[in-house]
């Protein structure tokens, strides 16, 4: 069997602006933007850079029911986990493009992580996970079966 996630929907108040968000000051890629206009809504999928797995779906709240949850998504808690090859780059680069760290950097037994938040305060981990750490042997392992 082989299965994989491929989209995490992240409920958000407006396409464009969130769309320019995540390409601008996180540098994601914009992977899809389709139009589907008989449901009122688009397809919006963006992807961190040099990602070939999981993506993120844009998904704008489209009842009252959804509107709270647009920024809180996870009930305060920590939602999304951005893992990168060179943490201080990307930290440097976030902090720069004016993104808000609720939790300063820090060494752990698994890696160098710090809590930011998203346009809509969404917190995320962005982390540097260690090479021994079971993810990243994870995706060794399965970057060698290719």
């Amino acid at each position: 069997m082989n299965q994989s996630i491929v989209h995490i929907a992240l409920v958000v108040n407006d396409y464009d602006e969130a769309i320019e968000f995540y390409t601008q000051k996180l540098h994601f890629t914009l992977v899809e933007d389709l139009d589907q206009p008989e449901q009122g809504k688009r397809w919006v999928v963006v992807a961190p850079p040099g990602s070939t797995g999981t993506t993120v779906l844009l998904a704008r709240a489209s009842k009252p029911e959804q509107e709270p949850f647009v920024g809180n998504q996870a009930g305060g808690r920590v939602f999304l986990f951005l893992n990168t090859d060179d943490f201080w780059r990307d930290y440097e680069d976030m902090k720069r493009s004016g993104i808000e760290f609720v939790r300063e950097p820090k060494e752990d037994s698994y890696g160098t992580v710090a809590v930011f938040k998203d346009l809509y305060g969404n917190l995320w981990d962005l982390l540097q996970l260690k090479e021994d750490h079971p993810v990243m042997r994870r995706m060794k392992e399965s970057q060698d079966r290719t």
